[in-house]
C-alpha cells in the first residue's frame, strides 16, 4: 500500500482513484471495487462486526485506496502502512453536503421507505450480497462516520470539517497532501514525485451517474447470495 486516501466520499474520490491508477499507483481500492466484488463486501463486514481480518487481506491486490470503506479507517491504515503517503481529498463543505444529499444520503433515505425496508428484509432472509452491503455501510459509514442515521445540515458540516482538521493534525505534513480535484495533476504529481500526464485530469461520478449506478448495483447484489 503506497497511498492511503483519508477523504470522505463525494470529495472527488473516484476521480482521484482514476488519476492514481493512471500514475501507476493502482489498482486503487474504492467503494466501486466493493460493489463489484462480493468477497470484499463480506470482508469489510467482518471488520465492522469485529471478526478477525487483516489489512493485508482487505487490501490484497491494491496499491492505493480512497473513499469509504477504507477512508473510515484512515488512522488505522496510516499506522499499519507506515511508508504510505496520505491524500486528504477535500472540497467546499457546502458543496460536499449538497453532493451527499443528492447521492449517499438520498440512498440512505430511500432505504428507510416502506419499499426499501421490504427489500432489505427479503434480502436478509435470502442472505444476499445486498443485505451484507447494507449492514456493512450502516456500520462503517452511517455509524462509524456519522454517528448513525442521516445527520442534519449543521451536524454533517461539523463532522466534515472536524474530520479534515483531525487528519491534518494527525498526519505529518511531509506525509500528507490536502487535495482538491479541481487543482488537477500538478499537486498530486509533485506529492507522488511522478511526471504530469499529457492529458486532462479525470472527472467522474457526478450525482446523476451515481444514482443510476447505485440502482443497477443494488439490483445485481439483490440477485447474488452465498
Amino acid at each position: 500500500m503506497r497511498v492511503i486516501g483519508a477523504g470522505f466520499g463525494r470529495t472527488g474520490t473516484l476521480s482521484t482513484k482514476t488519476a492514481l491508477e493512471r500514475l501507476g499507483f493502482g489498482p486503487c481500492h474504492h467503494m466501486t471495487e466493493v460493489l463489484q466484488n462480493p468477497v470484499h463486501i463480506r470482508r469489510w463486514l467482518d471488520l465492522a462486526e469485529g471478526r478477525p481480518v487483516t489489512w493485508e487481506t482487505l487490501m490484497s491486490g491494491y496499491d492505493s485506496c480512497v473513499d469509504w470503506p477504507a477512508a473510515a479507517y484512515w488512522r488505522e491504515l496510516a499506522h499499519h502502512y507506515t511508508d504510505a503517503k496520505v491524500i486528504l481529498t477535500v472540497r467546499d463543505p457546502e458543496r460536499w453536503l449538497a453532493s451527499m444529499n443528492a447521492t449517499i444520503f438520498k440512498q440512505s433515505a430511500r432505504a428507510r421507505t416502506w419499499s426499501g425496508r421490504t427489500m432489505a428484509t427479503l434480502s436478509r432472509l435470502l442472505d444476499t450480497d445486498f443485505a451484507a452491503f447494507i449492514r456493512m455501510t450502516r456500520l462503517v459509514v452511517s455509524e462509524r462516520v456519522f454517528g448513525g442515521g442521516i445527520p442534519d445540515t449543521e451536524l454533517a458540516l461539523k463532522i466534515f470539517t472536524e474530520h479534515v482538521e483531525e487528519v491534518k493534525a494527525t498526519i505529518p505534513q511531509d506525509r500528507l497532501l490536502v487535495f482538491e480535484v479541481a487543482q488537477g495533476w500538478q499537486p498530486l504529481c509533485d506529492f507522488l514525485d511522478v511526471p504530469v500526464p499529457d492529458e486532462p485530469f479525470p472527472r467522474t461520478n457526478d450525482a446523476a451517474g451515481f444514482d443510476q449506478h447505485a440502482r443497477g448495483m443494488g439490483r445485481l447484489m439483490f440477485r447474488r447470495s452465498r
